[in-house]
């Protein structure tokens, strides 16, 4: 079996798979809130700091390529900014409207993005989108979890009709930064010249498979289909952002940064990704409208992987140049 009919099957073993377990544990009730949450905590904690030092001790940060982490990063704000100042404003709810920010700015780069480009222009492709996807875990940690907790403790101060006190150095000094960290050891080793002993990559492999589990299957506990099913109609003016309006400003950027067509195709396919499922994680680390991302997540998701990537691939493959 070659490696692209085996990352087909890991779409199924880790990303379809652990939802269908998720959803069944919660419909069963094997499993309670105080449970997920725990597997949340744990994931984002340990596996998550434990994959960005032993992904950051081997990535070369050269010059030439300094631009795909930026683009990573501009891949939140952009969509994020523009849901700011358009479509967040009609939500009155700030649990509602921090949920849908959190839908608009974080995408599904680092696995669907990543197994699309492995499509297109395999290994070079995923190393494209690593690059590009690794970096946005900066902004998850470091904006949007701060950004989640001011919409909670706005909500809460709101609701007590009480002066919102917002602790910033809380908000970003807690064990769900740790993964800050876990990236800075890893540069700094690398810096260094620290040779990462070959056992740990085949610990890091276990490990992607292992986070895949324990960040997809609380998003399965959490899917309730007829309570998301209340927001499609609500959260369907994202689907343009993300699929055509974002996808067009980039667009122009990376053709004036860029003129290699693996390069172009893949920050295109990246830059139209569907809402991420740390969205959902994140609403419901800080109490956000769960639904709400819940409903993005499906929605962005069944579109890219039945319409949006489909029209990319056609074009792409039938000799078109970006």
């Amino acid at each position: 079996m070659d490696t692209a009919q085996l990352r087909i099957i890991f779409v199924f073993t880790d990303l379809v798979l652990p939802l269908l377990i998720g959803y069944a544990l919660k419909q069963k009730h094997w499993i309670d809130d105080k449970r997920c949450n725990d597997m949340i905590k744990f994931n984002i904690i340990f596996i998550y700091t434990s994959l960005s030092l032993l992904s950051f001790w081997v990535l070369p940060l050269s010059w030439e390529l300094i631009w795909l982490p930026i683009l990573g990063i501009l891949f939140c704000f952009v969509p994020g900014a523009l849901s700011l100042i358009t479509f967040a404003r009609t939500y009155k709810s700030l649990l509602d409207r921090g949920a849908y920010i959190m839908s608009s700015m974080l995408s599904n780069i680092g696995t669907i993005g990543g197994l699309c480009a492995f499509i297109l222009y395999g290994e070079i492709g995923f190393a494209y989108a690593q690059m590009v996807g690794v970096f946005q875990s900066l902004v998850l940690f470091l904006f949007c979890f701060p950004l989640a907790q001011y919409y909670r403790e706005k909500h809460l101060a709101r609701r007590a009709q009480a002066k919102m006190h917002f602790d910033l150095r809380s908000a970003l000094i807690s064990w769900n930064q740790l993964s800050v960290l876990g990236m800075l050891i890893g540069m700094l080793l690398y810096t260094f010249d620290v040779p990462r002993p070959a056992f740990l990559e085949t610990a890091f492999n276990a490990l992607i498979h292992i986070s895949a589990w324990t960040s997809l299957l609380p998003v399965g506990y959490l899917i309730d289909l007829h309570a998301a099913g209340k927001f499609y109609r609500r959260v369907a003016d994202l689907v343009p952002l993300k699929f055509v309006i974002v996808p067009f400003i980039f667009y122009f950027l990376v053709k004036a940064l860029f003129t290699d067509q693996v390069l172009l195709g893949t920050m295109i396919v990246l830059a139209s990704t569907p809402t991420a499922i740390n969205a959902v994680i994140t609403a419901q680390l800080y109490k956000l409208n769960v639904n709400l991302t819940i409903a993005t997540f499906i929605l962005t998701t069944v579109l890219y992987l039945l319409v949006v990537f489909p029209l990319i691939f056609f074009y792409i493959t039938t000799g078109h140049t970006l």
